[in-house]
Parts: C-alpha cells; structure tokens; sequence
C-alpha cells in the first residue's frame, strides 16, 4: 500500500494534482490514498515537499533525495555519448565484475513500464556460454536448411547461408571463431511479456554498460534462434508468459574507436 504520514503532510496537494490515477483526496487539510485505482507509480513518493509519502510494497531505500550535481546530465555530453557508442564485436578475455552486472540491471529496472507492470526480468548468462551457443547455432541451421527450401528472399537466403556456415565452422572447430557471441564473457538476456517494457528497458542498460567503460552487441541472431525453441526457453528457465526481447553480448572492448560515423539524414514531419 502507498500510504501518508499525517504528521508530516501540509496539505500541498501537490500529490493529487499529479496523481494519474485519481486515487489521493484531500481529507480535512490532509493527503488520503484510497489505494484503489493506484498502480504504485510513485509519483506521489517523488512530489511531496516534506517526504511524507511512503510504500510497503517496495523497499524505500531505493528512494534517493534529487541533486542537481549527481542527477543532472549535460544534454550536449549525453547526444555525444549516444553517438559515440558502437557495437562491439572484439572482446578482452576478462570477466565482467558482479557490481557492474548489477548496476546494468538496475538500468533496466528502473526503466518506465507501461501502467507502471514492470514486468521486465533479466537471465545472466556467464558459465554456460558454451552450451547456450551450441543450443542457438543448432538451432539457426535448423532455420537456415528451412529457409533454403521454402524462401525466394535474397536476404533471408543470404543468412541461411550464413547460419548453415556459422553451424558448420562450430562443429568443426568449437572453440575457434565465434561470430555469434564472439567469445564475450557475458550475456544479459531481457524477457519480458512486454516487446515494449523489454526494448526500454534494454536501452538504458546499453547506455549504463557503455558508461562503465563495456561495450555491447544485441545478438538478433540469438533472438531469431529462440522463437518458438523450447529446448532454449527451457535452458533459460522462461516461463510461458515470457518472450525474449533482446540479448546482450557484453565484455570489455579489444577494440579503440576514435570518432563518431555519420548517419542518414532523419526523416521529420513537422505537423
């Protein structure tokens, strides 16, 4: 339940005013939370002037007072950092430190869900990599002998081709090139029911872990090997509800980049 401390509410209203959900009425000079339209947003927690507003469902320590010197990012700074980043391909042979997975996690955690679900989980995979790269490229040669009989796609021909080829380099040489997790020593798989409580989530982890000086590749070809794989959901230990949204292969980068690339021009309609 969200719930007021009365000795400390002044009777501001400013949790009502904010109040989406229309929950919060003002009882002689004081905040009440009826507590049952809410959906435990918080945003009654994150207003209130003299922090009279609490939760028993979530644990208050996470609540952390706004400063302006720690909580404010240069917009310049920060459309530079997005640009800059790249995908990563060539990993240092170095294990990612535990604290860090779980600052990337706490990204995704605290990233906006819709009607506040969050329904986001997070399978870390580190000591059984292996297994879970064997499990994907048996999986994409499935496909790829699939789509070589049923499709007339040059683009999804191309990538049958590529996963038959990536299968068979596996087989004949397990330990050699890996162009599916390309020997990263990390993986943080998003699930959720949710493609777009997932996909929001799975963006500001790729931005934490890029601030913690890691790179990062979204592995669609893990994605793709997945759907409908039961043998892989059962590995990852999804339940039915659950769909994997994204893959992230992490490590720290073998590789230095010295400048930002050009993109296309944006598309903008202005209405």
């Amino acid at each position: 339940m969200m719930n007021i401390d009365l000795e400390k509410c002044i009777g501001c209203g400013m949790c009502i005013s904010d109040c989406f959900a229309n929950d919060i009425k003002m009882i002689d000079g004081k905040a009440s939370i009826r507590n049952i339209t809410c959906f435990k947003c918080g945003h009654c927690i994150a207003v209130c002037p003299v922090n009279a507003v609490s939760t028993d469902e979530y644990n208050m320590d996470d609540v952390k007072e706004y400063n302006k010197n720690t909580f404010t990012v240069e917009s310049e700074n920060l459309l530079n950092f997005i640009k800059f980043r790249r995908t990563i391909r060539h990993f240092k042979d170095k294990k990612v430190e535990k604290e860090k997975i779980l600052k990337i996690i706490e990204a995704g955690r605290f990233t906006e869900t819709a009607s506040n679900s969050q329904n986001v989980s997070y399978v870390v995979v580190e000591n059984k990599i292996e297994e879970l790269r064997k499990l994907t490229l048996e999986s994409l040669n499935k496909i790829g002998k699939e789509l070589l009989e049923t499709s007339k796609n040059k683009l999804y021909l191309k990538y049958a081709k590529m996963w038959m080829g990536m299968y068979n380099k596996y087989i004949s040489s397990p330990k050699e090139e890996d162009n599916l997790f390309f020997h990263a020593p990390l993986l943080i798989i998003v699930v959720s029911e949710s493609i777009v409580n997932g996909s929001l989530a799975s963006g500001s982890m790729e931005l934490l872990t890029n601030s913690l000086g890691l790179g990062a590749l979204f592995s669609g070809f893990f994605v793709k090997a997945a759907e409908s794989n039961n043998e892989i959901r059962k590995f990852l230990g999804l339940k039915e509800s659950q769909e994997i949204v994204s893959c992230m292969v992490i490590g720290y980068p073998d590789i230095s980049f010295r400048r930002t690339v050009p993109r296309k021009t944006s598309e903008i309609l202005f209405i």
